[in-house]
């Protein structure tokens, strides 16, 4: 192993773990072509990452670092979730995590169809949640919410029914909070957003290349996995009902 090979891998891997940009043709392009084009380089790269869980990936000639399942040093755990979008119980962040699934939805159903759509908003959000969802709800009553199945499907679908679309704001003035289906949304894109992967232009929000490129990636590795499971929940009520 070369001396300056290992300091180049390093290198990458500090700009990366810092969320500074790798484009060829960018400020860090020459990292760019280390990487594609000295095999030592993208081998040590490659070790290194896969020691510490994390998953590089390259999407129009630029690089993405992204935390591996279950990272506990570079990912979150659901209290930091809690914290960071800014709920307090375990099934208002299933309900932010069940969003951010539906958000990716619009934009991807699998590694071969993505949706051409430019950008998203909040009432087109809350349609496709509330869609998703009502197979819970259809027969209420005979759900428990019991602690043992808080965090269950049933429990995110009673708490997304119980709130209002709106607590009677315009749409530009839609604040992040717990108070309704539209605030619960915009808490959810602000997380998405600091994350670098939305970027909000006028109440729309677009996605960045890191997002496409992390959920283009989910898609190749885990073939839809949550999506085939959700499905096929859907399918078991159904069939009870």
């Amino acid at each position: 192993m070369e001396m300056k090979n290992l300091e180049k891998a390093m290198d990458i891997y500090a700009k990366l773990v810092t969320g500074e940009d790798i484009k060829r043709g960018g400020a860090n392009g020459s990292l760019y072509d280390d990487y594609y084009g000295n095999a030592e380089v993208y081998e040590i790269v490659g070790m290194m990452l896969k020691k510490l869980n994390l998953n590089i990936y390259e999407y129009k000639e630029s690089l993405f670092l992204s935390a591996g399942e279950g990272n506990r040093i570079f990912g979150y755990t659901n209290e930091e979730m809690k914290k960071n979008i800014g709920v307090r119980y375990n099934r208002e962040l299933y309900l932010c995590y069940f969003i951010m699934y539906e958000i990716l939805l619009s934009f991807y159903s699998d590694s071969a169809s993505y949706q051409f759509k430019e950008y998203i908003k909040i009432e087109n959000v809350i349609a496709e949640v509330t869609k998703a969802l009502s197979v819970f709800t259809k027969d209420i009553a005979i759900y428990d919410i019991e602690e043992e199945i808080q965090e269950s499907f049933q429990t995110v679908a009673l708490l997304w029914d119980e709130l209002p679309a709106s607590t009677g704001e315009k749409q530009e003035e839609i604040k992040a909070s717990r108070a309704s289906k539209a605030s619960f949304v915009k808490l959810t894109f602000n997380f998405l957003v600091g994350e670098n992967l939305f970027v909000e232009v006028n109440k729309r929000y677009y996605p960045t290349e890191r997002f496409q490129a992390i959920v283009e990636h989910y898609f190749e590795e885990y073939r839809g996995q949550i999506y085939d499971s959700l499905s096929n929940m859907k399918l078991e009520n159904e069939m009870e009902n």
